[in-house]
């Protein structure tokens, strides 16, 4: 907004006054409810076995409690910017924040497998909408010379919850039992809850926009989502495209992923407003976010997963070992936030991605031995990364934009990190299933069982084993069992070095975002044409 003076000079006009007890209070609400939603999704995680004992489920059916409320939220998160701009933010948050309280009752309380799943698929899907509201209201109720330390604090949520999510729940478990992790977020939700309801009235809705609802886009983009989304979570335990559900869904997302992409552009009052992405650096920001949820998401699944599968750590030992990339990012976070006031955005996301790089090309040596302080390092240097690429990615992307887009560009943002992390776990998932059988058969290639120190081996285990009733059946036994041990940990490796590589294609595609300026987020004007 500008001005003009008596002598013809125009100044900038001045800011709206802004209560900032209100705004901060408000937006606080609204970071305590998105940190829940969040944590949600891996708190669960190191407590799957308590819960499974817990319900009478199977093994096939107890990674439903995590599947089931991800393919849901998928659907609200881009959905949410279209309800912000229907109702106005604090309706959606409060409906959202109020619906996932509920369902965290009804999922603690769940006597059945069954019952769990139904109520976690509905808490993922209200709860969807508390993640993207969260980034719309940085970028539009905070001034431009605010919005970086907002950035910062997302920034911190959005990195730290899953990583502390598997270490709470673990000791959540262990001192009062399982259906705490859903207990928890009552007192949580409820102070959210007040704090919105009190302090963060930031908009107004637009009940026009209810005319001429887009029921065939909502439809084209749930089944394109929840397809795809299923996919990702389940391809790689089914075989991928050799089961037919997984073939079935996977038509299902290549037909309505493009027809929900052409209803987007065609109809005059879509779902999900794509023409934000006619923005090269939200384009460019939206491309770092998926690779950011890679790389988050990745690395957060490696590490526990090796330490539990090679080292047979306990989930505190776990938590206990992955607490150094939290803190990493915790520390990070207000320097990261100097950062961006005073270096070019391009830079400090290469340089993200290539600590990330680094981070992740240094455990690609990892041996059966490695524990706490081998992986110390490798999470350091990853979860500064991280954060420097979160903060400066979000800079990047949302702050080149025009207010009437945000919302519903801060819906595609958070989709696209959580669909990174879901193509980078199926990604990680089948590398690390089919490395380990390849890896197992180059070494008992390798070493032939009459090869004459194999053949020692095995006599003197034989003999360690000659209480047993098949003392050389023990042995040969043994021996695959340190064989099996020894390739899982190759292919961690491999995975390590993939996810490496990536992030480091991924830090030379920052260079294609126009520059920007320092502290702003915005773009240098371009000549007119």
């Amino acid at each position: 907004m500008t001005s003009a003076t008596m002598d013809g000079s125009v100044t900038p006009a001045a800011e709206p006054k802004i209560n900032w007890t209100f705004l901060i209070l408000g937006f606080a609400g609204m970071v305590i409810g998105q940190f829940m939603a969040i944590l949600d999704i891996q708190i669960v995680a190191a407590s799957l076995p308590q819960i499974q004992s817990g319900i009478g489920a199977s093994a096939d059916e107890i990674s439903w409690i995590q599947t089931a409320y991800l393919i849901p939220e998928v659907v609200m998160i881009p959905l949410s910017g279209y309800l912000s701009r229907l109702w106005g933010t604090q309706k959606v948050f409060l409906f959202s924040c109020g619906g996932f309280v509920l369902m965290s009752i009804a999922v603690g309380l769940s006597s059945s497998v069954e019952v769990m799943i139904f109520f976690r698929a509905i808490q993922g899907f209200v709860g969807g909408a508390m993640i993207p509201t969260v980034f719309a209201v940085a970028f539009t109720a905070f001034p431009p010379s605010k919005r970086v330390t907002a950035s910062v604090f997302i920034g911190l949520i959005v990195t730290l919850a899953p990583t502390v999510g598997p270490t709470l729940g673990g000791h959540l478990t262990e001192m009062l039992s399982w259906r705490w992790l859903f207990f928890i977020n009552v007192p949580f939700g409820l102070l959210s809850f007040f704090l919105v309801w009190r302090y963060a009235n930031f908009d107004k809705g637009d009940p026009s926009l209810s005319k001429g609802f887009d029921w065939l886009g909502l439809g084209l983009m749930a089944a394109f989502l929840m397809s795809m989304q299923f996919v990702l979570e389940e391809g790689s335990k089914n075989d991928w495209f050799a089961d037919d559900q997984i073939l079935l869904l996977s038509v299902i997302a290549g037909i309505c992923g493009p027809a929900f992409i052409w209803r987007s552009l065609v109809y005059w009052n879509p779902v999900v407003e794509l023409r934000a992405f006619n923005n090269r650096n939200f384009l460019v920001g939206v491309i770092m976010t998926f690779a950011v949820g890679a790389a988050l998401f990745g690395g957060t699944f490696l590490m526990p997963l090796f330490l539990a599968r090679v080292r047979d750590y306990s989930p505190a030992e776990v938590g206990t070992t992955m607490v150094v990339s939290g803190l990493a990012m915790f520390l990070t976070g207000p320097f990261a936030g100097r950062l961006v006031r005073i270096l070019d955005l391009r830079i400090l996301m290469f340089g993200g991605f290539m600590l990330c790089a680094w981070g992740m090309w240094d455990a690609h040596a990892v041996t059966t031995e490695w524990g706490f302080w081998e992986f110390a390092g490798v999470q350091a240097v990853r979860g500064v990364g991280v954060m420097l690429v979160m903060i400066a990615a979000q800079q990047v992307t949302m702050s080149t934009l025009p207010p009437h887009m945000v919302k519903n560009a801060s819906g595609l943002v958070n989709l696209f990190r959580n669909v990174g992390g879901a193509f980078g776990l199926a990604f990680l998932n089948t590398s690390l299933t089919t490395n380990t059988a390849l890896h197992m058969s180059e070494l008992t290639q390798a070493i032939p069982q009459t090869d004459a120190r194999m053949q020692e081996m095995l006599t003197g285990m034989t003999a360690m084993m000659s209480g047993s009733i098949d003392p050389q059946g023990a042995a040969m036994k043994a021996v695959y069992g340190m064989l099996q041990r020894q390739a899982t940990t190759l292919a961690f490796g491999d995975a390590f070095a993939m996810l490496a590589i990536g992030c480091a294609f991924a830090a030379f595609v920052t260079l294609l975002a126009r520059p920007v300026k320092p502290g702003t987020g915005t773009p240098p004007p371009m000549d007119a044409h």
